[in-house]
């Protein structure tokens, strides 16, 4: 028999224990005695956490901007020393919020941002007192002149105070905004557009847009705020229509291509009302600057624009008819030949009946339509100029025979022979189809007139008969 191979197992050395490095083992390291208290369990048990105390320099500027809370109504100089104090404090912290911006990170400290919300609200919500120009008034006003600006004499403090807020629009970042500014808060400062001081609707223009600009989940909050504020001027006279028009025009400008049916409500169901209000001048800029986007983005929409406009055509504002011409002639610009063509025949009709009011503005400036190159081209080339001549032929005519306007005769008779030298052959056809009319007109007339004298002359011979 072979020899015995005795076979020895290796036991490994033990495994070095491996230093823990938990939060509970840190803790331990920390504190030997083992008690501690997390804040979980001392929230559970009742034992809340104190707040944050603030930094030193940022408790400073919280008491100061604390200090700034209280509203001076200028009323007497009695407290102008205390009005310069504030303007000083308010200036420091400006200084204060703007050198924050400026930081790294950039930001307002938590307690910082409560205060200065506080104090904005404080300084600039106000109840406003009723518009100066009231519908009734301006109805029964002979000029349509806008009203006299009415100048705050707190501005000074108002003005710092703005100032402030656009600098912590600056300074904060998105979520800090979010987390204090709300939606009441929003809702205040739009209700400053009543403001009748055109310095304090500058500034808010701008602090209202920046904050749409960072306040990107309020946006659709916003935009309807702007649109119930803007159907309200349409019945009640107020300022700011202007300055939230440029706002709109603005976030129209940012609008993707196709539209949403939310904007295209928007331009039917708020623009186009605003065209009834009687001070349709005091924001006919602006607001034809955001139809005019409306047409640009999506020009299959000029078809409900114009019959808006025509479906609120004044009767007896002569100043509102030649602001709606001015904008009948803009969108008309932005057309192509195609859409021309379509809308042709209500635009022109309408301006040809303008070319006839007594009022000499309205009717001058119906006329100049025709030096405008771009609306001359498309007339001549389509197949439209059929349709717009006979109107344009019949006011014309008219206005040589009858108005009482030397200077629109003059312009009538320059307008007739542009448009004897664009279409010779249809303009007397026109002519001879207008005189025609007329003088079917007067026959029938005349033998209207002879009926009425056969039954005058029937009713006298049964009188004098029957007595």
């Amino acid at each position: 028999m072979g020899a015995e191979v005795e076979v020895v197992a290796t036991v490994p050395p033990p495994r070095k224990k491996r230093t823990s490095t938990t939060l509970l083992h840190l803790l331990q390291l920390d504190n030997p005695d083992g008690v501690f208290v997390f804040a979980a369990a001392a929230a559970a048990a009742g034992n809340k956490l104190p707040p944050p105390e603030p930094e030193p320099e940022a408790e400073s500027l919280i008491d100061k901007i604390a200090s700034c809370c209280r509203v001076f109504t200028f009323a007497d100089d009695d407290d102008a020393a205390e009005r310069d104090a504030k303007l000083e404090r308010l200036e420091e912290v400006l200084a204060a919020v703007r050198s924050s911006g400026k930081n790294q990170p950039p930001g307002l400290d938590h307690l910082v941002m409560v205060a200065l919300v506080k104090m904005l609200a404080a300084n600039l919500f106000r109840t406003m007192p009723p518009p100066a120009c009231c519908p009734s008034v301006l109805a029964e006003a002979a000029d349509e002149e806008a009203p006299s600006a009415s100048l705050l004499p707190s501005w000074p403090h108002l003005q710092a105070v703005y100032d402030v807020l656009l600098a912590v629009i600056a300074a904060a970042d998105a979520k800090a905004l979010r987390n204090h500014v709300d939606r009441p808060f929003l809702t205040s400062l739009l209700a400053l557009f009543a403001s009748e001081d055109p310095r304090e609707r500058d500034r808010l223009k701008t602090a209202y847009h920046q904050l749409y600009a960072k306040l990107t989940p309020e946006r659709a909050f916003m935009r309807r705020s702007m649109s119930a504020a803007l159907l309200a001027s349409v019945h009640e006279c107020g300022g700011g229509v202007a300055e939230l028009l440029e706002i709109c025009g603005s976030i129209i400008n940012g609008f993707a291509v196709p539209l949403k049916e939310e904007h295209r409500g928007f331009l039917l169901r708020v623009l186009l009302p605003l065209h009834r209000a009687r001070w349709l001048h005091a924001y006919h800029r602006q607001l034809v600057y955001c139809v005019l986007q409306f047409v640009h983005k999506e020009p299959g929409l000029a078809g409900a624009v114009v019959e808006g406009i025509l479906r609120r055509w004044p009767v007896t504002n002569c100043q509102k008819e030649v602001l709606l011409i001015d904008e009948l002639e803009e969108i008309v610009d932005a057309l192509d030949q195609r859409q021309f063509d379509a809308l042709a025949a209500p635009i022109c009709s309408r301006i040809a009946r303008c070319a006839t009011s007594c009022s000499s503005q309205v009717a001058e400036r119906a006329l100049y339509v025709w030096n405008n190159e771009r609306f001359l081209e498309m007339a001549s080339a389509g197949g439209a100029i059929g349709r717009i001549l006979p109107p344009f032929v019949a006011s014309v005519e008219d206005n040589l025979e009858r108005h009482w306007s030397k200077c629109v005769q003059q312009v009538t008779a320059s307008v007739k022979a542009l448009l004897l030298q664009v279409a010779p052959d249809l303009y007397d056809r026109c002519a001879a189809d207008l005189a025609a009319s007329r003088d079917e007109a007067d026959a029938r007339a005349a033998a209207r007139d002879a009926r009425w004298r056969r039954l005058e002359a029937a009713a006298d011979a049964n009188g004098l008969s029957g007595s």
